[in-house]
């Protein structure tokens, strides 16, 4: 599945700021979770294509 790695980057960004700037700790929790599972989705992506590199050489 091809994933668009600069969209996952911007929502992540969104998610921190809008967590930095919420009023309730319940919002800012979520906000941080949401942040958390774009962070593990890039990371995936960056995993998955480092692998595709090194079998490339």
């Amino acid at each position: 599945m091809e994933m668009d790695v600069n969209y996952l980057l911007h929502r992540q960004q969104m998610s921190l700021i809008r967590a930095q700037s919420s009023r309730s700790d319940k919002g800012r929790d979520a906000y941080e979770s949401l942040a958390q599972s774009y962070t593990d989705r890039i990371d995936a992506y960056r995993r998955e294509n480092e692998r595709l590199i090194i079998h490339a050489h």
